[in-house]
C-alpha cells in the first residue's frame, strides 16, 4: 500500500461516525472506558448534531499513553456506521490508517481510497442471522463492531464484558444478550481477518488514580462543596447537564438524614431572566446561589447582570460556551462569551471571570466562586465550554478540605449593629472598596437598606447627583483592581529560559497547549507559556509581555477576545501580541497550534537573514 501502515501501540486516535438516536453513544463510550480500565489514558469527545434524532453525530477517542488529553487532530481509524458521511469520513483518515465499514453491501472501489487500509465486516448481515427485532438489529450491532473492534485492537474482551455487567447492573436480563453480541463480533474478526492490526491496546498503568468525569458534573460539585443551595435556571446546551448533576448531588448531599428534608430549591425558570432574578434574590438573601447557561442566556441576563454589579450582590453564573452569534451553534465548543461576560450591561460595568481548564478546576473554581461572590458582593462567571462540560476528562481526583471555612466576607453583625458600629452599605471603610453588608432581618432598626439599581449615596440613599455618583463608581473601579489579588493568578512555564517570545492561553486550550510546545520546541523553537486563570489580570500578565519580544495569545473565537481584554486592560500594544485563532466549533488541536505559531517564527527567521544580508 502507498505510504505504509500505521502501526503504534497505545497512540493513536479513532473516530466513530454513527446516526444520532442510533444507540451507539453507549457502545462508543464503553470502548473509551474499555481502554481506561487496561491502564491506557483517554481523551474522548462526542461532536452531534442539535436535534434529537436522524444527523450524523461522532464519538472520536484519543487512545494516548503519554497522557495527551487534548485533541490532536487527524484520524488512524474510522468507524463508518453512517452512509451519509461516509465519503467525508474516509476523506479524514490519516494515510496508511484504517476503516472499518459495514460490508453487508459491496460498495464500488471508487468509495474507497487507495493508502488506506479497508475492513469491511457484514454487520448487518450478522444482526439479521442473529435477531429478528428491528431494535436489538439496530442496537447490537453497536455492540458488534465493538467485539470486531476488541479482536482488531488485541484488547481483553474481559474488560468489556465487566462494562456490560456495570452498565446493566440489575437487570441481568440484559447482560448475557450484550455480552453474547460483544462475542459474535469479536469471533467473526478472529475467524476471518487478520487480528490484531497495527494499531493495539496493550495494558498499562498509566492512569494512575485520575478519575473520569465530565466538567459540568465536576462544577456541580463544586458548587454543592461551595455551599450553595439555590440554583435557578433555563434549560440551554451545553448547560443542561451542570443542573441535572447538581440535582442529582443535592439529592444525596442536601437532605437531612433524619427527617428527610430538602435543604436546598431548584428551580427550572420560565426563561434566563427569570432565572438570574431569583439567583440575585437568594444571594441578597443570604443564600448562596448560581445560574447555569450559555451565551443566548448571557445575552438575555444583561440588565439583571448590571443590577447585581451596582447594587452589589453576590452571585454566580456558569457560562458553558458554545459557538455564536445568535443561536450559533450550539452543540459545538468556542471560547466566545470572555467580552460579553466581562463587561455584562450596559455602562461601566466589570465582571469578574475565571477559567477552568479541566475538571479538576471546575470543581475547584465552582466552589471557590461562591467564596469570591461573597467576599467580593458582585456576579462571578465560571467560563466553562462545551469541550470541558459535555466530554469526559481524566484529570486529578477532586480533593476538598473539610476544615475550610466559607469566605462570607464583610458582613455587619448584630452585636456590631448594637454597638453603635456606623453602617453605610456603601461605604468603603478600608481603602480596597468592598463595603460592609447586612442580611435581611439581622438587626430590627439599624443596617437595613433598600437595594436598588439606581443611583445612591455611600449610606444607600437615593440621589442622582453626580458627585456621589463617580465616588461610588470609582469605588467599584478600585473593588475590581482589589479583586486582581485575590481571584486565581496565571501559571508560568518555561520562564527559566528567559526566550524571546512568550505564548498565552487559557481554559479548554490548555492541553492542546501543552502537547503543541512539545511539537514547537522539537523544531528548535522555545517559548515561555502562560496559563490565565482568571480576570482581571494580575499585576504578572502586564510583566510576563514586556519581558518578551512578543506574545502568541491562543484562544478559540474569531475576534481574539482574551487579547482584546488584555490590550484594553493592561495597555499594551496590540502589535505585541499575535493572534492565535481557532473557531470552526471542533477542540483547537495540538497540530493547529504548533503550526500555526512554527509558520510565525520560521517567517520571523527568513526575515532576519534576509535583514541580515
Amino acid at each position: 500500500m502507498p505510504g505504509g501502515t500505521i502501526s503504534s501501540v497505545n497512540d493513536f486516535v479513532i473516530r466513530f461516525a454513527n446516526v444520532n438516536g442510533s444507540g451507539s453513544a453507549s457502545a462508543n463510550e464503553m470502548f473509551a472506558r474499555a481502554v481506561m480500565r487496561m491502564g491506557v489514558p483517554v481523551s474522548p469527545r462526542n461532536i452531534f448534531p442539535s436535534n434529537i434524532q436522524g444527523l450524523p453525530t461522532w464519538y472520536e477517542v484519543r487512545v494516548t499513553e503519554a497522557g495527551h488529553l487534548g485533541a490532536r487532530g487527524g484520524v488512524d481509524f474510522m468507524v463508518a456506521m453512517n452512509p451519509q458521511t461516509f465519503d467525508k469520513d474516509i476523506a479524514g483518515i490519516e494515510p496508511g490508517g484504517y476503516l472499518l465499514y459495514d460490508s453487508t453491501k459491496p460498495l464500488p472501489q471508487s468509495k474507497f481510497r487507495d493508502d488506506i487500509n479497508v475492513i469491511g465486516v457484514p454487520l448487518t448481515a450478522i444482526c439479521n442471522k442473529e435477531y429478528t427485532d428491528p431494535r436489538q438489529r439496530q442496537l447490537f450491532k453497536n455492540i458488534i463492531y465493538l467485539g470486531v473492534l476488541s479482536a482488531l485492537l488485541d484488547m481483553d474482551a474481559k474488560v468489556i464484558e465487566t462494562l456490560i455487567g456495570e452498565q446493566y447492573k440489575g437487570k441481568d436480563k440484559l447482560i448475557g444478550p450484550n455480552v453474547h453480541a460483544l462475542h459474535l463480533g469479536r469471533d467473526w474478526a478472529l475467524e476471518n481477518l487478520k487480528c490484531p492490526i497495527g494499531l493495539r491496546v496493550r495494558a498499562s498503568d498509566k492512569v494512575g488514580d485520575r478519575i473520569f468525569i465530565e466538567g459540568n458534573s465536576a462544577a456541580a460539585l463544586g458548587a454543592v462543596y461551595g455551599g450553595a443551595t439555590v440554583c435557578a435556571w433555563y434549560p440551554i446546551t451545553p448547560s443542561s447537564s451542570l443542573a441535572d448533576a447538581f440535582t442529582r448531588y443535592c439529592a444525596k448531599l442536601r437532605v437531612d438524614k433524619d427527617t428527610g428534608e430538602a435543604k436546598y430549591a431548584i428551580i427550572q425558570a420560565e426563561d434566563e431572566l427569570a432565572s438570574i432574578g431569583m439567583v440575585i434574590g437568594a444571594s441578597w438573601n443570604g443564600a448562596r446561589a448560581f445560574t447555569a447557561t450559555s451565551g443566548p442566556g448571557i445575552s438575555l441576563m444583561q440588565e439583571f447582570c448590571g443590577l447585581a454589579y451596582f447594587a452589589e450582590v453576590p452571585a454566580v453564573i456558569f457560562d458553558v460556551q458554545r459557538g455564536g452569534p445568535s443561536t450559533g451553534m450550539p452543540t459545538r465548543t468556542q471560547q466566545s462569551d470572555l467580552l460579553i461576560c466581562a463587561y455584562a450591561s450596559h455602562g461601566d460595568t466589570k465582571h469578574i471571570l475565571l477559567f477552568p481548564e479541566d475538571p479538576h478546576e471546575a470543581f475547584e473554581f465552582g466552589a471557590l466562586s461562591f467564596d469570591l461572590a461573597d467576599r467580593l458582593q458582585t456576579p462571578i462567571f465560571v467560563m466553562l465550554d462545551l469541550d470541558i462540560g459535555m466530554n469526559h476528562r481524566l484529570c486529578a481526583p477532586l480533593t476538598w478540605d473539610d476544615t475550610r471555612q466559607y469566605d462570607r466576607g464583610k458582613v455587619m453583625t448584630y452585636e456590631e449593629l448594637e454597638a453603635g458600629t456606623d453602617f453605610g452599605r456603601y461605604l468603603d471603610v478600608h481603602g480596597d472598596g468592598i463595603p460592609y453588608r447586612t442580611y435581611p432581618g439581622t438587626h430590627p432598626t439599624r443596617g437595613s437598606f433598600f437595594t436598588r439599581g439606581s443611583t445612591r449615596d455611600r449610606y444607600a440613599r437615593y440621589t442622582e447627583e453626580g458627585g456621589p455618583y463617580v465616588d461610588n463608581v470609582m469605588r467599584l473601579l478600585r473593588k475590581f483592581e482589589s479583586a486582581k489579588d485575590i481571584v486565581p493568578r496565571p501559571l508560568i512555564a518555561n520562564a527559566e529560559q528567559q526566550t524571546k517570545y512568550g505564548v498565552i492561553y487559557y481554559g479548554s486550550t490548555s492541553p492542546a497547549m501543552d502537547e503543541a510546545i512539545e511539537l514547537i520546541e522539537a523544531k528548535g523553537h522555545r517559548l515561555d507559556r502562560m496559563r490565565i486563570r482568571s480576570f482581571p489580570f494580575h499585576s504578572s500578565v502586564n510583566s510576563f509581555v514586556a519581558d518578551h519580544d512578543f506574545v502568541y495569545v491562543v484562544e478559540q473565537n474569531r475576534d481574539g477576545q482574551l487579547r482584546s481584554l488584555i490590550v484594553n486592560e493592561c495597555g499594551i500594544d496590540p502589535v505585541r501580541l499575535v493572534p492565535i485563532l481557532h473557531f470552526d466549533g471542533t477542540p483547537i488541536t495540538a497540530r493547529f497550534i504548533a503550526k500555526a505559531i512554527g509558520d510565525h517564527l520560521d517567517q520571523l527567521k527568513v526575515k532576519r537573514k534576509q535583514a541580515a544580508s
